[in-house]
């Protein structure tokens, strides 16, 4: 190949200094082509104006983040995001990390967002490795164009109102580590798809409407997995057996660790019986010996009223209670037996088919009832939940002693003292119009629950007449004992340091009551229903609350609040069967308050409630004559405490904080005040405004 251009040497730089001699490009073949003469004017023109075409991309990245992000605030138009476009992103607001001037974190848990995720916002943000919008009022769809973002690790949605299927977008985020769409209004089934993504260790879907045949989900990485409360069915997989029951309560699965699988082989019909000799004899004709139609119709009329009245003694014979009979915990004597003769009952129905509709909750995993005899109907036991250790029965509890602790709005508590030195606490439910499936759905959901600052429901026991649930015992009693018992001059004082705790621990408790679903809540927080463990009061097991879920299980006229309780009441709560996350909150405001004037909320001033009665005359003259001896320091965060929780009872439920927002507000002033005290540190809350997975009750972010 002959060169191209001149072929004479070009001059030096030396001899011609806008004249630069480029290499030789190398072809295939070895040769070369030699290019011309480059004037350096031409070289720094063409370097300036690659330098003006790059870097506006090297910026754009961070104003497409901003103006993605800004975007999606306008979308749900709320003041909770406090973001100044005219500031830096990175520094300035709040829930956003940014690294390499990249957003690649977006935190905003309980903001109040409300509405649809718009497309074209999230999806904007590139080097998005963490979302956390978790509960928050987010409907709609979950946005498909998170597929987009591939650098995508941790995706929190629980805890919204998201709708639809889970887009197969999700499926090519090879990288994602962590996913968390608990707690919404999913639908679909759960595809295979999600074996695609390896990296997972964590997977949260329950609380949805998911529906269809649990797949084979062979992830090696998977230690968190969680399905339960949905529409699924069939077998479970030997891949996902490893995990425990609780994963998969509240759907119509079968198979380890549940049930084993039963009715999924064919099963062949009965065979007709074999005819006796009496059948196969010649039939007689009674009309041949004379019997007239209407004397045959006499003969069955007159059999049939006679098989009816035997029956109808038979009934009564069997039903009729045994000589000295009583009703479990029947009587109310501190000394009196715990009495718990069960009548024989019916048994459970049958399985639910295959194919059948799934219920809200499945039955609990328990042995096969033994029967009386070969002919009578199972008698019913004790029914264990989870991991507790079945160390007694109903036997047990028959033969314990008992002792009143206190009637509430769901029944009467009893302490009883086992034989063999176990000391239990037994509530016996008034007034349960529940059906008995709906009731055991629903007490399942409650016995799932597993929180270090709720008292753990160990087992039920149901029966026409009698409905009985058994918790562990607090040796410790009630908050409102602790308060407002034996307030003489030889009492010790109550410090602010074990109120706080003890405001703290409630308030996670009551935090992940709210978590379980958009529509979960307790319906009768008040100090005699926090407990307090035998463990030192710095444990985050100090306090735990009682009587969880009941709301929801009791109608009738035991879903009224009681005398005392009412002062508890949200105003426009009416029942406690309707009770919100936001009547929640306002009890627990009304309870805090109560932690610091010491005053019970029965306290008022003609007919000034305690809020109401506070919100009058604010200052530091209204806490506890206890706490006026603490430290200025102290003083002031009771008084941050204080405007906290008048902001719980405000009159207007859509202006009442979130609990996930009480507890960082608790949180701060907590830290703040110990910071300021001892000099210990600062607060572990980071940039995002969220704590980290050991102050958060194990939540990943």
């Amino acid at each position: 190949m002959e060169p191209v251009g001149p072929t004479r040497d070009p001059p030096s730089i030396k001899s011609n200094p806008e004249a630069l001699n480029l290499p030789m490009i190398q072809l295939m073949h070895g040769e070369g082509i030699r290019v011309g003469p480059v004037p350096i004017r031409a070289l720094l023109l063409l370097l300036l104006s690659f330098s003006l075409f790059i870097a506006p991309i090297l910026t754009q990245d961070l104003n497409s983040d901003k103006s993605a992000l800004l975007a999606f605030k306008a979308s749900f138009g709320v003041s909770s995001i406090k973001w100044d476009p005219h500031k830096d992103p990175c520094t300035f607001w709040k829930g956003v990390i940014c690294e390499s001037d990249r957003v690649i974190e977006l935190r905003l848990p309980g903001f109040s967002l409300r509405g649809d995720i718009p497309q074209s916002t999230l999806g904007n943000l590139t080097a998005l490795r963490v979302i956390s919008l978790r509960f928050n009022d987010l409907t709609g769809p979950v946005p498909s164009d998170l597929g987009d973002i591939t650098t995508l690790t941790i995706v929190n949605f629980e805890g919204n109102q998201l709708s639809g299927r889970i887009p197969s977008t999700i499926f090519s985020l090879s990288g994602l580590t962590k996913l968390d769409l608990g707690n919404n209004l999913l639908s679909g089934p759960i595809a295979p798809e999600f074996a695609k993504l390896t990296s997972l260790d964590l997977l949260y879907l329950q609380l949805n409407m998911l529906e269809g045949e649990l797949p084979d989900l062979n992830l090696t990485n998977l230690t968190a997995f969680n399905v339960s409360v949905n529409k699924l069915s069939g077998p479970i997989s030997p891949s996902l057996s490893r995990f425990d029951a609780t994963s998969f309560l509240g759907n119509s699965l079968c198979g380890k660790p549940l049930l084993p699988c039963v009715g999924l082989t064919p099963v062949e019909p009965p065979k007709p019986p074999i005819p006796s000799p009496e059948a196969n004899a010649p039939q007689v004709s009674v009309i041949k010996h004379g019997l007239s139609g209407g004397a045959i119709a006499g003969i069955i009329t007159g059999s049939a009223v006679a098989l009816l009245v035997v029956a109808s003694l038979l009934i009564l014979l069997v039903r009729r209670p045994k000589d000295g009979y009583k009703h479990p915990y029947q009587g109310n004597s501190p000394s009196a037996a715990v009495a718990l003769r069960a009548q024989q009952a019916m048994g459970s129905p049958s399985p639910t088919p295959r194919g059948a509709p799934a219920v809200a909750a499945p039955r609990p995993v328990r042995a096969p009832q033994r029967q009386e005899s070969g002919n009578g109907p199972p008698k019913k036991r004790l029914v264990f939940f989870g991991r507790s250790k079945k160390t007694y029965d109903l036997e047990d509890l028959l033969r314990a002693s008992a002792e009143v602790l206190g009637k509430g709005a769901f029944g009467t508590t009893y302490k009883a003292m086992l034989e063999m030195g176990q000391v239990v606490v037994v509530k016996r439910l008034r007034e349960v119009n529940t059906p008995e499936r709906e009731f055991r759905d629903k007490i399942t959901i409650v016995g799932a629950m597993e929180h270090p600052n709720l008292v753990p429901l160990r087992a039920y026991y149901f029966n026409r007449d009698e409905k009985l649930l058994v918790y562990d015992y607090m040796p410790m009693g009630s908050l409102s004992a602790l308060l407002h018992g034996n307030r003489g001059s030889g009492r010790p004082p109550l410090k602010w340091g074990t109120r706080s705790s003890i405001a703290l621990a409630a308030a996670h408790g009551l935090e992940y009551i709210h978590s379980r679903s958009p529509q979960s809540a307790h319906g009768n927080i008040k100090s005699s229903n926090i407990l307090l463990s035998g463990t030192n009061n710095s444990s985050p097991e100090w306090a735990r609350i009682a009587d969880h879920g009941l709301a929801h299980i009791i109608g009738g006229p035991a879903a009224a609040p009681t005398r005392g309780g009412a002062f508890y009441k949200a105003p426009e709560l009416t029942n406690l069967r309707r009770a919100s996350q936001k009547s929640d909150v306002y009890s627990y405001g009304v309870l805090l308050l109560e932690l610091l004037t010491g005053r019970a909320p029965s306290y008022a001033d003609g007919d000034v409630d305690l809020p109401r009665w506070i919100q009058q005359d604010f200052s530091d003259q209204l806490l506890d004559v206890e706490l006026l001896r603490e430290n200025q320091i102290a003083v002031q965060e009771m008084m941050r405490m204080m405007q906290l929780a008048m902001e719980c009872v405000g009159l207007d439920p859509d202006q009442r904080p979130t609990m996930e927002g009480v507890v960082r507000q608790i949180e701060d002033i907590c830290d703040l005040a110990k910071s300021r005290s001892d000099s210990m540190g600062s607060s572990d809350v980071d940039d995002s405004g969220e704590q980290p997975l050991n102050r958060r009750s194990g939540k990943f972010v």
